[in-house]
């Protein structure tokens, strides 16, 4: 039967459905039961309605609702979008191992489940901490400021990223930038602007969305920061202002200090919004209270191999 077929027919019986217990059986109790069946694998409506059966049923079967929903987190990560970042050794002769990082930045799934997708637009008006946890209930961890930096320098090294072709020439690809928005955009809008390109490439190939321009993203500062990644004073040769190949707000770094700055208590923010203008870029490093929602930050997951 075709899919054109199944979408005319509405309501009809695809499937057999057999209890283990037994108790389906003539005479037993659950004889003549119906029962509606989902398939959680392909069928892009099944896990929404699941979802809405945990909250239906929490309060009666509440070891239901929560098996129902780690099997929710567990297909949304699934259909997660994430790329693999090569090992990166940066300037200061900091080795980076490897690492999986989400292709988009992360989007309000069900069950405010974070999902990499580039259907959705980026999950915005979240504080630090709550980006934190995000992650961690998606199965993975908030980016680092290490993990920034490696990503940052990989683009920053590869001629397609540059608007000159080379290395060095012309500057590096800024995002959405430039006001031509007024919001976020999913990571499926293209602009009208070949200065808003929004994808970068790194040294093995992967492409990465949005890492300038379009949404800042909190980052977990593990160079100076806590433990729990709350930055702290940052000197002035801190990787954090000197793995950038070039001065703030030049040849599309974005911006950044030019000095030593004290930021004891707040949390990284880098990357750049849709109006950031010659603020925004891959080495942009700014800062936002970590308890605070934005409109314009959001965040990204990152897993281990």
């Amino acid at each position: 039967m075709n899919a054109l077929n199944q979408k005319e027919l509405g309501l009809y019986q695809k499937f057999s459905v057999a209890r283990t217990d037994g108790q389906d059986a003539p005479g037993q109790r659950h004889h003549g039961d119906e029962y509606f069946v989902l398939n959680l694998t392909t069928d892009k409506h099944a896990i929404p309605a699941l979802a809405a059966y945990a909250e239906s049923c929490a309060a009666d079967y509440p070891r239901l609702a929560e098996d129902l929903r780690v099997k929710i987190a567990e297909n949304i990560s699934a259909a997660s979008l994430y790329i693999t970042v090569p090992e990166i050794t940066l300037p200061s002769g900091l080795v980076v191992p490897s690492f999986r990082v989400a292709k988009y930045a992360m989007s309000r799934g069900v069950c405010d489940i974070a999902i990499s997708s580039n259907a959705e637009k980026p999950w915005i008006n979240i504080s630090y901490d709550e980006s934190r946890r995000a992650c961690e209930a998606a199965g993975g961890m908030l980016i680092t400021e290490t993990q920034a930096l490696a990503i940052a320098y990989d683009i920053s090294q590869q001629a397609i990223n540059w608007t000159g072709g080379k290395v060095g020439e012309g500057k590096i690809y800024q995002g959405i930038h430039q006001g031509s928005v007024n919001e976020a955009m999913a990571g499926n809008y293209e602009p009208n602007d070949s200065e808003d390109r929004r994808w970068h490439v790194l040294s093995n190939g992967e492409s990465i969305h949005d890492f300038a321009g379009n949404v800042y993203t909190w980052i977990f500062d593990d160079v100076q920061g806590n433990e729990k990644g709350l930055t702290s004073k940052i000197a002035a040769d801190s990787i954090s202002l000197t793995t950038a190949p070039f001065p703030s707000q030049e040849k599309g770094m974005g911006w950044r200090p030019s000095c030593a700055c004290n930021w004891s208590g707040r949390a990284l923010v880098r990357g750049g919004d849709w109006c950031s203008e010659s603020y925004a870029g891959v080495f942009v490093l700014r800062y936002g209270d970590p308890v605070d929602r934005y409109v314009d930050v959001g965040f990204r997951c990152t897993k281990g191999l």
